[in-house]
Order: structure tokens, then sequence, then C-alpha cells
């Protein structure tokens, strides 16, 4: 069983939003990802996407693009990003995946063979450009999250098995300081970390590790429109 992972593939299905104009390297970039997953990807392996699957506004719109996913092979493990705004209630969201192998995460976890997951969307750090009063009170509030998130995570984890955590903002600043998401990761033993959210020129390293916790950015342009293994 492989993990694989990649973000932030901003899905169009019944919106005009087309991504080329961004660049011409996300022309095309569906199918490029498509490609490339059912090149690497098998049945028993897992894919973790990081936030940021659609730009719909409504479930159903959401759900179609979903359904653009279903037909490749995995595990499929997704939790929200900043654009996901179609993502608007857990329960009505699992209960309209469009299959088994999809699996949503919003302050829990999930067991899939040795891996443990945990996910939230996450929020801005401290010491990020234009970093506010209201950033702080959000920073706070998904801290918590994550923590609650990790808790549940920590339930079904037995000895050997590795914990993974998805978080679709970056969980330090551009400097790579501690953060109150990178001390919950570290005090529970997280060994593994995703997240998406930068696009463009921005420098930031696609692979960090701090303090024994391995961290990988991966927006879909970011690393070549291709699946990120990380097991």
């Amino acid at each position: 069983m492989n993990v694989y992972a990649i973000s932030d593939l901003h899905l169009s299905t019944n919106s005009d939003k087309p991504m080329d104009v961004f660049g011409q390297n996300w022309e095309g970039h569906f199918e490029k990802i498509k490609c490339d997953w059912l090149h690497k990807v098998k049945d028993e392996d897992i894919v973790l996407i990081a936030g940021d699957l659609s730009w719909a506004m409504k479930l159903e719109d959401g759900i179609a693009d979903l359904k653009e996913l279903a037909g490749l092979p995995g595990k499929k493990v997704f939790i929200r990003g900043n654009h996901d705004f179609w993502w608007n209630g857990i329960s009505k969201l699992r209960d309209r995946a469009p299959d088994d192998n999809f699996v949503f995460l919003q302050t829990d976890s999930v067991k899939i063979g040795s891996y443990v997951i945990v996910g939230s969307r996450g929020w801005t750090c401290p010491g990020s450009p234009d970093f506010t009063e209201q950033d702080q009170k959000l920073y706070l509030r998904e801290s918590e999250r994550f923590r609650l998130a990790l808790i549940d995570g920590k339930k079904s984890l037995e000895s050997g098995d590795k914990l993974i955590a998805m978080i679709h903002y970056p969980p330090f600043n551009l400097k790579r300081e501690d953060s109150n998401f990178t001390e919950l990761f570290e005090g529970a033993g997280v060994e593994t970390v995703v997240f998406g959210h930068l696009h463009g020129s921005l420098f930031f390293p696609l692979q960090t590790e701090k303090n024994g916790v391995k961290y990988y950015l991966t927006s879909c342009d970011k690393i070549g429109f291709q699946l990120v293994k990380i097991y």
C-alpha cells in the first residue's frame, strides 16, 4: 500500500473557471494529473487531497467535480480548503460520496491499513504577511480543531502505525517558525504532514523537515501536476 498526495486541483465541471488564466502551465492540468494518477496508483493505495478540490459554490456542483475522480484508483481522503465553498455540512457530503473510496475529514480521522490520517483546514500562521487580529482568532479556532482531530486519531493508533496530518494552509510562516500546529503535530507523534494553498512563483520548499516531522507542499502546480509519493 503506497500513499500519495496532491492538492488544489481547482476543478470546475459545472462552472466556467479555466485555470489556464493563471499561466500556460495550467492548460489541461487535470488531464496531466489523471495521466500520472493512472500510471502510479493501484486500487489498494491511498491518495490524500489537501483542499481546494473545486471552484463550486453549491454541493451539487462540488459532487460533479468529485465524480471526475470516481474512476481513478485508490482510496481518496479529502480535507476542506479555503475555496471549497461547496463543502457545506460534513454529514451531507459523506452521504453524497460517489462511492466507498471517498473519505472526508473535518476535525477527525480515519485509519486505513497501518496509516492513521487526521485532517482539518488550518489557517494562516502568526508572522505571515498582513496577519490580523481576525486571523489570530481563526488561527486559535483552527488550532483547537486540530487538537480534537489528533485526539480522535490517537484512539485508533496502534504500535507500528504511521500518523499523518492533512492541513490546507501551510502550518508555519515563510520563516518556518514554530506554530500551534507544528507543536501539536510534534506532541502527538505525527510523522508526516501534507499541505497546499500556495501557488505561483512564491518560493517555499516542496519538502522540509522540522523537529523530526516531514512536511510536503502538494499544490498541484508546484509539483508539476504529478502525485507526490509520501510512503
